[in-house]
């Protein structure tokens, strides 16, 4: 049982599903703000840009639930973080999402700098929702060709909401940037983990022909 009488495996649910869904507000809010085509914030509209990516939000939320094994309790995390709910974009939020890349330049709004953050925080986004999504798909235990079928679902439907790129470059870069550390001897993944991480790779390679 963890601290709050939870038992442990619904608290580490809850933990998988948060990195999962984190990364989430930073692809919706990204991919409004370069719906737009002027990245100007005064010209983001989340509601409307989620009303009209119903069916890229369902195909997303599907596979990951597929893949994760997340029950509707867990499930739920993507709608209590309000991600998926009409809020305003700022320009803290987009250098929140990019790590801070830009820093903070005397003109944050200026479309040439929110244009720069929403190129990098797509990069970083969809590739730490790549990395979250095939970390809870192993500790599932989600047989790697059908798991790595439903992330391909989540990673294009998610590549298609930013409005950024595409699945092969975010599978480049999750290689480099969290896979590569995964499989190194040091560190804490259990042999058959290492195994299973190549396995969801193989699958994503061949899938998108990468």
């Amino acid at each position: 049982m963890t601290g709050d009488g939870r038992p442990v495996e619904e608290f580490t649910a809850e933990l998988l599903a948060r990195a999962v869904f984190g990364p989430l507000g930073g692809v919706v809010e990204i991919g409004a703000v370069n719906a737009t085509g002027t990245w100007r914030l005064a010209d983001v509209s989340l509601g409307d840009f989620l009303d009209g990516r119903g069916a890229e939000v369902d195909v997303l939320l599907a596979g990951v639930r597929s893949a994760c094994a997340f029950d509707s309790t867990t499930m739920s995390t993507a709608w209590d973080l309000g991600w998926l709910r009409p809020h305003d974009v700022t320009a803290a939020s987009l250098l929140l999402w990019s790590g801070g890349l830009t820093g903070v330049p005397a003109e944050l709004e200026s479309p040439a700098v929110v244009r720069h953050m929403c190129q990098v925080g797509a990069d970083l986004q969809l590739t730490r929702l790549l990395h979250a999504s095939v970390t809870a798909a192993v500790t599932a235990r989600t047989e790697a060709k059908r798991g790595a079928r439903a992330l391909a679902a989540v990673l294009t439907a998610a590549c298609t909401l930013s409005g950024g790129p595409r699945p092969s470059d975010v599978l480049r870069l999750w290689r480099v940037a969290h896979l590569v550390h995964v499989l190194r001897p040091g560190s804490d993944a259990s042999d058959a983990g290492r195994s299973a991480f190549r396995a969801y790779e193989h699958v994503l390679t061949v899938t998108f022909g990468d």
